[in-house]
């Protein structure tokens, strides 16, 4: 499927950030600096994020071969025709609501192994990723946290593959999967000064997939008690197969995002 993305494209993550008096968003982001239990009552965040990844793997559909996707961020630009990301949180105390969104819409050249099947791939996707989990913090105090948090991830993923030249020169073939995993993982959060700070998550999991995991690293900066912006890197995998369709791909790429707090 093309240099496509999670679940999945490649641009996705995590953009969240909290402060020493703001709080943070994102399943991937960690929470403010205040201590769990000097918060009074439930806070809010959301975030708008952008994720420049790429993504390599390889792809298929019921009676078709494989496909061997390899893009890196500027080629899915080019073809991409709509993409959404946003994570948000909601907190009272050491307990969060956490969620990440992630839909993209887009069109790609993929190859085929020798060439001799196909000269070119063409491929359309159409994927949808959204997780819903709940976090505890385990460690909290006025430098940092660590949250213990788990969930289900839904993802979506509809293409169409059309072959050229070769021998399968005119082959044009569309399939779709959904399926659910399973996650769990650490998301925390440490200060380096008032304003600045790192943040960071891992999640590994699995279900309807064989394997889907999800690890990030950033560095935030609060403007004001209520935005505060990320920039960081992000890398995302997932091992799908069923029925003869394939989704085994990765995605890693730097991401930019700003949290708003209210």
């Amino acid at each position: 499927m093309t240099k496509f993305l999670k679940l999945t494209f490649p641009m996705v993550a995590v953009l969240i950030c909290g402060s020493a008096r703001a709080a943070d968003v994102s399943p991937l982001m960690a929470p403010d600096l205040q201590p769990a239990e000097a918060q009074d009552g439930w806070t809010f965040s959301v975030a708008p994020y952008f994720w420049m990844a790429g993504i390599s793997g390889d792809t298929a559909q019921f009676g078709l071969p494989t496909v061997h996707l390899d893009s890196d961020f500027g080629d899915i630009l080019s073809n991409l025709d709509f993409a959404f990301m946003a994570a948000g949180e909601a907190r009272n105390g050491r307990f969060s609501v956490i969620g990440d969104v992630i839909y993209t819409k887009l069109g790609a050249d993929a190859s085929t192994p020798r060439g001799i099947l196909a000269t070119d791939v063409n491929v359309t996707s159409e994927s949808f990723s959204g997780l819903l989990g709940v976090g505890y913090a385990v460690l909290d105090a006025p430098e940092g946290h660590l949250d213990v948090v788990g969930g289900v991830k839904l993802w979506s993923v509809d293409t169409t593959i059309r072959f050229n030249g070769g021998l399968l020169g005119g082959t044009e073939h569309s399939d779709s999967a959904t399926w659910v995993d399973g996650m769990v993982g650490l998301r925390g959060k440490y200060s380096l000064t008032p304003e600045v700070y790192l943040t960071g998550w891992g999640l590994v999991g699995g279900g309807g997939a064989d394997i889907d995991w999800d690890v990030a690293l950033g560095i935030g900066y609060d403007f004001n008690d209520r935005i505060s912006a990320i920039a960081g890197y992000r890398a995302l995998g997932v091992d799908y197969s069923h029925d003869g369709f394939i989704f085994d791909t990765v995605q890693q790429g730097p991401i930019l995002g700003l949290a708003i707090k209210f």
